[in-house]
């Protein structure tokens, strides 16, 4: 490695030679890690300018803008403007996206720590900066590699419905069910009776497809075939296709809303378009019901759950949920595991009674 201290400078310098020119740079950090990492970057910088091409170069506000319109009309759109101004506010936009280091991150990850952000709203900042320079690169703009810092996430148990569960979540989120701020079935508005049916037909195809709620919510009737009750599903956010199988419940929901199809969605809002990123009937029902520490996302580790507590591996459960690294199915192996242990004392048993037998 080629960081240096000087006696005039409390941070390290990069210097190195290359290509018979010599190359220094204040790293404006005292950590060396931090600049050694930096000193990475430039090289792999000035290896692409010398013998690559050099490629145009855009700044990360401008980066941003692309990225955040190519995902317009998909659930994250509006997670990505809420996040516009924190990018704003802790990164230097104005940069162009290859002369951005290690040391921006860190300091971005020091402030969000510092305005009391916590691991997963720190770690979906990451995401969407590393995001931004995927999309920037596809375009044929000139990106560096950053070496991103590491997020300590907490550590808590897998969440999920039982049985029982299930069926009151299902309970409160009745289209005829009866309740406080609720008119009588005759009297409801055609409007709501639309959105207490669509709430409830959502969650059913989400507990027994385990599909990421965006992938349901904004599903086009081209993609389902009723003739041999499959789902064509399409997965944006790992940028695969899945074929499921209907259960008997899903086919009936999707057989009714067939027979009303004005729209190319399966779920609509109320003009028309897609369902979009509406969630709150489904939240609220979860908190009727008393289902402590649930969201929406927890339907999908239900059905993941139950897969695997009925026999399915991790890896066939991977080709349901549609993840493209076996690393993330990894969450559910204490359950697969459990199964194991439980085949185990079967078995034994089995010998301890023959065992006695003999």
């Amino acid at each position: 490695m080629s960081v240096v201290k000087r006696s005039n400078s409390k941070f390290w310098y990069i210097q190195f030679q290359f290509d018979g020119e010599t190359y220094i740079k204040s790293s404006k950090t005292t950590n060396k890690k931090i600049a050694e990492r930096m000193e990475i970057e430039l090289k792999s910088k000035v290896h692409a300018e010398k013998f690559l091409g050099k490629k145009e170069r855009i700044k990360f506000a401008a980066a941003f803008a692309m990225y955040k319109q190519s995902k317009k009309g998909i659930a994250s759109y509006r997670n990505l403007v809420a996040h516009e101004t924190v990018l704003t506010r802790l990164l230097p936009t104005n940069k162009y996206i290859d002369d951005l280091n290690s040391r921006d991150l860190e300091l971005f990850k020091r402030d969000r720590m510092a305005e009391g952000a916590g691991p997963e709203i720190i770690k979906y900042g990451f995401l969407v900066i590393r995001g931004t320079l995927k999309h920037a690169k596809k375009l044929g703009f000139s990106v560096c590699d950053l070496d991103y810092p590491q997020i300590k996430m907490p550590k808590s148990s897998l969440r999920y419905l039982n049985q029982a569960e299930e069926a009151q979540l299902l309970v409160e989120l009745d289209p005829k069910r009866e309740g406080q701020g609720l008119p009588e079935f005759s009297m409801r508005s055609d409007e709501l009776k639309r959105a207490m049916q669509d709430a409830y037909d959502l969650v059913v195809l989400l507990l027994d497809t385990g599909a990421r709620y965006s992938e349901i919510a904004n599903i086009e009737w081209h993609r389902i075939n009723l003739s041999d009750s499959t789902i064509n599903l399409w997965r944006s956010k790992v940028e695969n296709e899945t074929t499921l199988y209907m259960t008997d419940r899903v086919y009936s929901i999707l057989s009714r809303r067939a027979k009303d199809q004005s729209t190319k969605h399966v779920f609509n809002n109320k003009t028309g378009d897609s369902r979009g990123y509406c969630t709150q009937s489904i939240r609220k029902a979860l908190k009727r019901a008393g289902l402590e520490n649930c969201r929406v996302h927890t339907l999908r580790h239900t059905l993941a759950s139950r897969l695997i507590q009925n026999g399915m591996s991790v890896y066939e459960v991977r080709d349901i949920l549609g993840h493209n690294d076996i690393k993330t199915t990894m969450r559910y192996a204490h359950l697969e595991q459990k199964q194991v242990t439980l085949k185990a004392r079967e078995v034994i048993n089995q010998i301890n009674q023959s065992n006695i037998r003999a």
